[in-house]
């Protein structure tokens, strides 16, 4: 279990800083926590939860709520096939079924290299292009049992590395704001009028332009 390095804590730092609140930076901050580890470690909750003064379980609620966020090691790779109703009707099961029997392992289980995880997964808003897959949130459409076997074997030699990082990272260039576009953050108890976008803004016969 680790909570977050001196680079991570400076990075955590300077995100919170673009809120007006500093829970409101809880999110960005499990992201890196899983960036660092793979995946979001007790201890590492615990030091969101005291750099944006909320307790280790309301970090941990808020976490829970989504799935790309996991409180266990995975592989290197997630692979997430899609199993919800377009994919299904495409193949997805037969998918998964090859894909268990390619990886050598059951969906949510990690091969014992430490390489891959694979995962079923809800809708993933690509139901034209059915079945599709992501690895590490990376997207792959329209997979056939071939095109699955190359993914793999091309992941395994390192040849999509510029492609798909390993797990965890979001980006691979973090936002930066030039000093001279930063505002800074604003509470919401200090504002009591329209932004001023919304102000310059004109209703003619009822409509805004």
């Amino acid at each position: 279990m680790s909570r977050l390095t001196e680079d991570n804590v400076r990075v955590a730092l300077e995100i919170i800083g673009r809120y007006p609140r500093p829970r409101s930076a809880t999110i960005p901050l499990l992201h890196l926590a899983q960036q660092q580890d793979g995946y979001v470690t007790e201890d590492a909750m615990k030091h969101v939860g005291e750099l944006v003064g909320a307790t280790p379980a309301e970090v941990f609620g808020t976490a829970t709520f989504y799935e790309m966020f996991k409180f266990e090691p995975v592989g290197r790779y997630l692979v997430n096939i899609c199993a919800t109703m377009s994919c299904a009707l495409m193949g997805a099961d037969a998918l998964m079924h090859h894909a268990e029997q390619k990886l050598g392992i059951k969906a949510g289980r990690t091969t014992p290299d430490g390489l891959f995880t694979l995962e079923h997964a809800e809708c993933q808003a690509a139901c034209t292009e059915a079945p599709s897959l992501q690895v590490n949130y990376r997207y792959r459409f329209r997979v056939t049992n071939e095109t699955f076997d190359a993914l793999i074997d091309d992941l395994r030699a390192g040849r999509l590395a510029d492609e798909i990082p390993a797990h965890g990272t979001v980006a691979r260039i973090r936002q930066r704001i030039p000093s001279d576009r930063w505002v800074g953050p604003k509470s919401p108890d200090d504002v009591h009028a329209a932004p001023d976008w919304m102000s310059e803004r004109t209703v003619v016969d009822g409509v805004s332009t």
